[in-house]
């Protein structure tokens, strides 16, 4: 297979990882499905334990799955075409292992020797906003900067693919947004960029597909603009004291909290448009009027809710049934 011909760089399909053996195994992905356009950035989101990182460990060919296939570029598995894949990919793992009394280039050089075609160090560097920190030695860095040096020995190699875990972990505002630029950069040039995130912002402002996981699951799936559409907005505002929320010509639901009201609607548009319009043919003034539609951060709290809801209801179901046997 051409590469021209690559429908997909990332395919997953019924992944399944187990860690350890008899009674005592544990699935940390159970039945994991999902792919990767070339060019894509796709995140993958979760709360703590929720097999985020055990799945990039199996794309990136650390382990092989107990269940079900992976393929990269097309046809690849990630364990037995290792050597076919690994000069075509670039990972930056939750941590990086480097010598600490070399200095930040030195390790960068080191790295470059390992790497076929690597880009110049000096290149490097400046992509991950580190040439003003080249000779400071490793130990020196803050936990941010040594996440930058991660980046720039994943992107040594002019990646066509990219796993990162957790790129941001550790870095202030400002270097997680420079890290964000740098990443909006790869993916423009054509990398096909998988990232894991505890950062809502994060995959909002860069992934065009994400997935949010939840105890080993895919829970769901989309573009971002897919996953919170079956979510309510909000419109908030501050009313006159001689009116209230019995008034509004709204569908949504309202409450009324220190003198701010808020309307949670699936109608934003027409919802909103009614309440303008209605202020407007009653003179009423609505105090620092938003209308915000509602946000990745919400809808993933809402959906991890809603599972962790449904394996208790299981796990309290599953225990009455044992008890009455």
């Amino acid at each position: 297979m051409t590469r021209e011909v690559e429908t997909s760089h990332i395919q997953a399909t019924d992944v399944w990882r187990r860690y350890g053996r008899g009674k005592s195994a544990f699935d940390a992905v159970r039945g994991v499905s999902f792919t990767v356009a070339p060019g894509q950035l796709f995140a993958l989101l979760g709360t703590n334990g929720a097999g985020k990182t055990s799945t990039v460990e199996l794309l990136e060919g650390l382990a092989a799955p107990h269940r079900g296939h992976i393929r990269l570029f097309g046809r690849l598995d990630p364990v037995t075409d290792r050597g076919r894949i690994r000069p075509r990919t670039g990972a930056m793992l939750q941590e990086g292992g480097f010598i600490s009394h070399l200095t930040v280039q030195e390790s960068v050089e080191m790295w470059a020797q390992l790497v076929s075609r690597p880009r110049p160090v000096t290149q490097a560097l400046e992509l991950a906003g580190l040439s003003h920190r080249a000779t400071v030695m490793v130990r020196n860095l803050s936990g941010g900067e040594k996440r930058r040096l991660d980046l720039a020995i994943a992107t040594l190699s002019h990646p066509e693919v990219l796993f990162l875990d957790e790129p941001t972990a550790g870095m202030d505002a400002e270097g997680r947004h420079a890290t964000w630029r740098l990443i909006g950069e790869l993916r423009e040039r054509g990398t096909t960029i998988l990232l894991t995130t505890h950062y809502l912002e994060e995959a909002e402002s860069l992934a065009d597909r994400l997935a949010i996981m939840h105890q080993g699951r895919i829970a769901v799936a989309g573009t971002v603009p897919q996953i919170v559409s079956d979510h309510p907005s909000t419109l908030s505002f501050g009313l006159p004291g001689q009116w209230n929320v019995h008034d509004l010509p709204v569908s949504g639901t309202t409450e009324e909290q220190g003198g701010r009201v808020t309307v949670t609607t699936s109608r934003l548009q027409k919802d909103a448009a009614r309440l303008l319009a209605w202020a407007e043919d009653n003179d009423v003034v609505l105090d620092r009027f938003t209308a915000r539609p509602a946000s990745l951060e919400e809808a993933f709290i809402k959906i991890a809710s809603r599972h962790q809801d449904a394996e208790n209801a299981v796990d309290a179901r599953q225990q009455q049934e044992g008890e009455g046997e």
